[in-house]
């Protein structure tokens, strides 16, 4: 996949996604008692404190993924007193894989998600969101470290989508392929390492097509996870797509054979 070569490091949180932000110890701490959706917890490192040791251990009861970062990061983030602790809310509620592929055969329908490992590009998260509601998926599968932010950009991206399409973090993507293997589902994964094309890939069926980062692709132990690894042809000159725009052309190749094989 073809690197972003916009990105320019961290910036400062533009005005919309301000509401998403939380700030100080103990207003952090009423946000995740209050049952907030906490999508990242930054910390700063080295930081010490029976106040700091409380949240911490809150977060941990409630799973919130935390980031020990510089007093730097935080400051960029922020221009208020932080107090070594600044969390973003989450605009969406995060799903559980595992009721999802259950009330989905339970409906008669085949699972039909996407797994995205390592795409931390906002816009193209949310391209890939509405892409895949438009294409009738039933979920999006993130990682808990190294995924786009789910802020403004990527609401505004997704057209509204990611208000209504699933989404799942996991912490281990490899232990999710796997439970979705056991629950029945195909997984592959595309990749230009691969020499079959999506037209001779079978993609009906329950399936998983799973999506890596634009800079490096899919990693090695993803790629032994996959049941099948496919590419997109590409006869012209470059030999790679934005991640967002290959997700889509995979998804409808999915509903193209899954079509013809209706109607034969």
């Amino acid at each position: 996949m073809e690197r972003n070569k916009n990105f320019s490091g961290p910036r400062r949180p533009k005005a919309e996604d301000s509401n998403q932000m939380v700030f100080g110890i103990r207003a952090v701490m009423e946000a995740i008692e209050a049952g907030k959706e906490i999508e990242t917890l930054f910390i700063q490192r080295n930081l010490t404190g029976d106040l700091l040791g409380q949240l911490l251990k809150l977060a941990h009861r409630h799973k919130v993924v935390i980031q020990k970062v510089p007093e730097e990061k935080l400051n960029r983030l922020t221009r208020k007193v932080h107090q070594g602790a600044v969390a973003f809310v989450s605009p969406i509620i995060f799903q559980n894989i595992g009721e999802i592929i259950t009330g989905t055969f339970e409906k008669g329908e085949s699972p039909f998600v996407i797994i995205l490992e390592g795409v931390t590009d906002v816009r193209n998260f949310g391209a890939i969101a509405r892409s895949a509601y438009c294409a009738g998926c039933h979920a999006i599968i993130i990682p808990t470290r190294g995924a786009a932010r789910i802020n403004s950009d990527a609401i505004k991206t997704s057209a509204g989508a990611l208000h209504h399409l699933p989404v799942v973090r996991e912490v281990n993507l490899n232990n999710t392929v796997r439970f979705l293997k056991e629950s029945g589902l195909t997984i592959v994964g595309c990749t230009e390492k691969a020499t079959e094309t999506i037209y001779k890939t079978n993609l009906t069926g329950p399936l998983a097509v799973v999506m890596g980062a634009e800079d490096v692709g899919l990693s090695n132990d993803m790629l032994k996870a996959t049941d099948y690894i496919t590419k997109i042809p590409m006869p012209g000159q470059l030999d790679s797509l934005n991640v967002s725009v290959a997700t889509g052309i995979v998804l409808f190749e999915s509903i193209r054979q899954k079509e013809l094989e209706a109607g034969a």
